[in-house]
């Protein structure tokens, strides 16, 4: 770093993204990206917006947020959106933790969480989960805490359900619960239907996942009129423009061509329960997933070996060198050919190693 560099940020650890190498060709599944393009209609509705790029976007989102609360049933002012839910969570952080409200989440989630503690200088608490990888959340109650959880949680693909995170919601009045449901409409419960119902509830949802617009960067945040209040003032306190018109109309046409989104959600489901079949016929031992992606190991192969012998072979998966979880990887739920592909290069690579 440079000797201008805040010292107020060296200590920082940053989040680590998934590679994007650009060496050669690989089979994609290390960033839980969809297999499928965004649809025709996003396109075309991003098409129309690029000819007013010259005009600066909508800060209000008028258009989207009206579309959003149609099709998730929701009051206008009880949604904001944002560039990419990671900036809805880092926005949560900042408006509802300091030294008062600590911020708490698992031990084993998404790496971003305790990023965003350390960048705003929060002060947090790292909960673990249980041997088998699920949330405890007899650990959550009455916890007197700003609480993150991600639902289902990210890398394990496990998800609570919705009257377990309604207890959490129930038993910390004083306190926002943020649930992360990026990976949400796979196979869990949402809590969407809750905001209405709790003031201190916030859900937290992404347009990267199911609905194929990872590089468009689209989030939004749903909660009770007042909590969205808050968000908003950190927002027009940051970047009012946060989010750019083309992003604005796919998201828009993204949500009225709801029968591709379902069927594309039902395909890699159906994807997943198959890869994760033959790989447990290979030996893999594999946490029920509710998200895009299967969290695997196997008793013969560590985890790190595995994913580099992969790569070498033009196929990337997600390792993550974390001790408690390194004999795991990551794996998206790519296409069906693409779930055949991995299949059958793992079983030639076990074969070898015998």
């Amino acid at each position: 770093m440079s000797r201008f560099f805040s010292d107020k940020y060296a200590y920082l650890d940053p989040y680590t993204p998934g590679e994007q190498p650009r060496d050669r060709r690989y089979i994609k599944l290390n960033t839980n990206e969809s297999p499928f393009p965004v649809s025709e209609l996003a396109l075309q509705e991003a098409a129309a917006a690029a000819e007013r790029l010259h005009l600066y976007s909508d800060p209000e989102c008028t258009e989207l947020v009206k579309t959003a609360a149609e099709v998730f049933g929701i009051d206008r002012d009880e949604v904001l959106f944002t560039n990419g839910s990671d900036e809805m969570l880092n926005f949560a952080f900042m408006a509802f933790c300091d030294d008062e409200h600590p911020a708490a989440f698992p031990n084993i989630t998404y790496g971003f969480y305790p990023v965003f503690a350390e960048i705003n200088n929060l002060p947090y608490a790292e909960i673990p989960l249980r041997e088998d990888l699920t949330i405890d959340i007899s650990d959550y109650i009455d916890i007197g805490k700003t609480v993150f959880i991600a639902n289902p949680n990210a890398p394990t693909g496990i998800a609570l359900s919705r009257s377990e995170i309604e207890h959490i919601v129930q038993r910390n009045p004083d306190n926002v619960i943020v649930i992360d449901e990026a990976y949400v409409d796979f196979g869990a419960e949402s809590c969407l239907p809750l905001i209405h119902k709790y003031e201190n509830l916030l859900v937290v949802q992404t347009f990267s996942k199911s609905r194929s617009m990872a590089g468009a960067r689209l989030g939004f945040g749903a909660g009770n009129p007042a909590l969205i209040s808050d968000l908003k003032k950190i927002k027009y306190s940051t970047n009012p423009y946060n989010i750019n018109s083309m992003t604005m109309a796919a998201g828009i046409g993204a949500l009225k061509d709801n029968e591709y989104f379902r069927r594309n959600c039902a395909i890699i489901a159906e994807t997943r329960r198959y890869t994760a079949d033959e790989l447990r016929a290979l030996g893999f031992l594999i946490p029920d997933s509710s998200a895009n992606f299967l969290f695997a190991r196997h008793p013969d192969i560590g985890g790190e070996e595995l994913y580099l012998e992969l790569k070498e072979r033009g196929i990337l998966i997600r390792h993550l060198s974390r001790p408690e979880i390194s004999e795991y990887n990551r794996i998206t739920i790519g296409s069906r050919k693409d779930m055949e592909t991995l299949i059958c290069t793992i079983r030639s690579i076990l074969e070898e190693k015998k």
